[in-house]
């Protein structure tokens, strides 16, 4: 009997082998190893692993960043602006730098991207249908508004998030209404569409996760075009499908970072640092001294990259220097030069 079970647990075993997966390591279901036997998941492709690469080591070359972009085609220049994102270090200067007319989608939120940053940007970006801009306190309605005039296919507007972005949010509420401009005709059939509304013609959905009861009424009542807070329904809205950048959950620009290690942006600095265990209730109090020496040496761990990273600039500059000013080192590399044109 034991032998029949286990020639039937066999069998049922080959069968959900699986011999044309692309992974290293195939899943099997057996009765008696549950839990122990899984499918490997598939490894990363080597594009995403020099992205990782670039991602972990983006504080060495963001001052060069503008001339490495040149050569990036738009969908890693995205990527790569994601990872900017979540390291903190997504500001104006980045942004510009990385933008590409076949975005479809941007995500600064929570960012040090101001007003100035988001014109460039949009200026590049016509295309964009969705922009998350919550949680950025330098972005105001002059950016938005700004903004609209390139960008005719924004559709999705995430906001909110903070006191600023909440208040940009509000003033935008003029931005996106239609306005009637003075006109001549003396019939509305006479009038121009671009004398009766103003920017944002296409956008339809508003995320605003905390919306004041005031703001959503004026939303309602001045733009009934644009939903807000939209909620998951298999039948749309009104005949129309919710994209999926106009759920509040969601993050905007996880689609663009989904195959790369997270590691890629947890990771500061090439020795993680040991946080510093806070003293048990029981010890007693630290002295101001102890205070100032834990203080000291957790600002010190936290510039060390920068100091290190100062210091490779430093002796390149040096070098440099030394070849451009130096005499004796232009003759040296030009003999050198001559001496592997004779050899050769």
């Amino acid at each position: 009997m034991d032998k029949a079970n286990g020639a039937k647990s066999l069998s049922t075993s080959l069968q959900n082998l699986n011999l044309n997966s692309n992974s290293s390591v195939t899943f099997i279901t057996h009765p008696q190893f549950k839990g122990l036997l899984f499918k490997k998941k598939k490894p990363a492709s080597l594009v995403n692993l020099c992205i990782g690469v670039i991602g972990r080591h983006l504080e060495d070359i963001i001052e060069d960043l503008d001339e490495i972009a040149i050569c990036l085609p738009g969908d890693i220049k995205i990527t790569v602006a994601a990872i900017a994102r979540r390291r903190k270090l997504l500001n104006d200067d980045v942004l510009i730098a990385l933008a590409d007319a076949s975005w479809e989608i941007l995500d600064v939120s929570g960012s040090d991207v101001s007003d100035f940053g988001l014109i460039k940007a949009a200026q590049v970006c016509r295309f964009i249908k969705a922009l998350d801009i919550s949680r950025c306190t330098k972005i105001t309605a002059t950016g938005i508004s700004e903004l609209v005039k390139h960008c005719h296919s924004l559709e999705t507007l995430r906001c909110g998030g903070c006191p600023r972005s909440d208040n940009t949010a509000r003033r935008c509420l003029s931005i996106f209404k239609p306005r009637l401009e003075y006109v001549e005709e003396d019939s509305w059939e006479e009038l121009d569409t671009k004398e009766i509304a103003s920017g944002a013609q296409s956008l339809r959905w508003l995320v605003w996760p905390k919306i004041d009861n005031n703001s959503l009424e004026d939303f309602s009542a001045e733009c009934p075009r644009i939903v807000v807070n939209p909620k998951p329904s298999p039948f749309g809205f009104m005949g129309t499908q919710v994209p999926f950048e106009a759920f509040q959950n969601i993050i905007l620009d996880d689609v663009v970072v989904k195959d790369i290690d997270p590691k890629t942006w947890t990771m500061h600095g090439i020795v993680a640092k040991k946080p510093i265990s806070p003293p048990s209730s029981s010890s007693a109090e630290l002295s101001v001294a102890e205070k100032f020496r834990l203080a000291f040496e957790e600002r010190d761990n936290r510039l060390a990259p920068k100091r290190a990273k100062n210091a490779r600039q430093h002796q390149r500059r040096a070098a440099r220097d030394f070849l451009l000013m130096s005499t004796r080192a232009k003759a040296m590399v030009l003999a050198s030069q001559v001496s592997k044109s004779l050899h050769s």
